[in-house]
């Protein structure tokens, strides 16, 4: 088992929503720019164009009538139903085929890595994560990570961890597994107070049939590096290694990054490097390795998308990206051409700092000396994570004020 798939085909592109956030672009740009470096030229590096996933693999997660509403619908402009019809998810020509074909990447970006015919496969144009059995939600038609871990389980996976580090909750793919003891999800995002869909409590924790399935962190707004990688750490590696995952999944959207239109996080291109490196890390400790990387949510669409997707290619195909490597003279060029106006960075790096202080059991907990002030004191986002860790350690079998754990 041995080097990394990339899964592109520029028919990917043709999820395309029209006039809206999620534009196709900041895809087009992420493969232009790791092309421009020479990512996607490495050694033991495979780029392999996807099928569409047909209707039998969709529906391991999606109900037969769903699909039939998507088909129609394509054909029908004013189409209303099945979360279908609205601002976030408008229809559009070829909506199923589109779809599928995102969904088809992740697949067989799932199946190559199970196989073992590649240590590590990334689908750039995947992550679509709100999308629900019978219904489209949040820019998300069909549930790619859903559907790709769906086909593990049907290949014999008996131990899956998705990790989910978008701004939004991952609340489909926490859905569909809900009840599913083999799948463990877990969710960094903003808070659902303040940030769509309004989900991702740290009660969250998985059906009756699988406690502790579910993992979130819901975190404040205005959450830059050090804070979103003090939390990550405090929570991600000891629940992983709770559950012992045969393969990671995880999907990297970007609208964490401060310039993000959507949303309040204040993380830079910097700091998105560093989770990367720390679940490239945790699937070399816990899965051989074994890593399946989707894309996701961001909509600085020229200003941090393609930096930050081309940092994870990088980390998924072999030895990092220096951040200050200059962005090249012809990207940059078809930057500006694609979206006129748009302020096109000239380095991979925001110049942010990746340094955070590790948390403690007294950091939102019970106070103390030198603590913060208990429960209801304190810094949000150490009470932030307390919450999670006392909602879901025990389930593990973990101690959630044991800084070991």
């Amino acid at each position: 088992m041995t080097g990394t798939l990339v899964v592109w085909d520029d028919a990917l592109l043709g999820y395309d929503l029209g006039d809206h956030p999620l534009d196709p672009v900041r895809v087009e740009l992420t493969i232009a720019l790791a092309r421009a470096l020479g990512v996607l030229d490495r050694p033991g590096v495979r780029v392999e164009p996807p099928e569409p996933a047909d209707d039998a693999t969709l529906q391991l997660v999606h109900r037969p009538e769903y699909l039939a509403a998507v088909k129609v619908a394509a054909a029908d402009p004013r189409f209303v139903g099945w979360g279908l019809g609205t601002a976030d998810n408008p229809v559009f020509a070829r909506m199923h085929e589109a779809s599928a074909h995102v969904a088809g990447a992740t697949v067989a970006a799932a199946e190559a890595v199970w196989r073992g015919q590649a240590v590590r496969a990334v689908n750039i144009a995947g992550g679509l994560h709100h999308a629900m059995p019978d219904r489209a939600s949040g820019f998300c038609v069909y549930n790619d990570p859903a559907v790709g871990i769906a086909r593990l389980l049907e290949l014999g996976a008996q131990r899956v961890a998705y990790v989910d580090v978008d701004v939004h909750h991952g609340d489909g793919v926490q859905e569909v597994f809900w009840n599913d003891p083999r799948v463990l999800t877990v969710s960094l995002h903003e808070s659902p107070l303040t940030l769509f869909p309004g989900t991702g409590f740290p009660s969250e924790t998985g059906g009756d049939a699988a406690p502790g399935s579910a993992v979130n962190v819901a975190l404040p707004p205005g959450t830059g590096d050090a804070g979103w990688l003090r939390a990550f750490h405090a929570v991600v590696p000891a629940v992983l290694r709770g559950f012992g995952p045969q393969l990671l999944v995880t999907q990297c959207g970007v609208d964490t990054h401060r310039l993000d239109p959507l949303a309040d996080l204040r993380l830079t291109v910097d700091g998105q490097r560093a989770a990367y490196l720390a679940l490239r890390a945790l699937a070399d400790e816990l899965c051989d390795g074994r890593w399946v990387a989707t894309g996701g949510g961001g909509y600085a669409l020229v200003e941090a998308v393609p930096r930050a997707w081309t940092h994870l290619l990088a980390i998924a195909t072999g030895d990092p990206l220096d951040p200050a490597t200059p962005t090249p003279d012809g990207w940059r060029a078809l930057a500006a051409r694609r979206r006129p106006g748009a302020d096109v960075p000239v380095r991979l790096t925001d110049d942010g700092s990746v340094d955070y202080r590790p948390w403690q059991p007294s950091d939102g907990g019970d106070g103390g000396p030198g603590g913060s002030g208990g429960a209801h004191g304190g810094d949000p986002l150490d009470r932030a994570i307390a919450a999670t860790r006392r909602a879901v350690f025990p389930l593990h079998g973990l101690d959630p004020d044991d800084p070991r754990d």
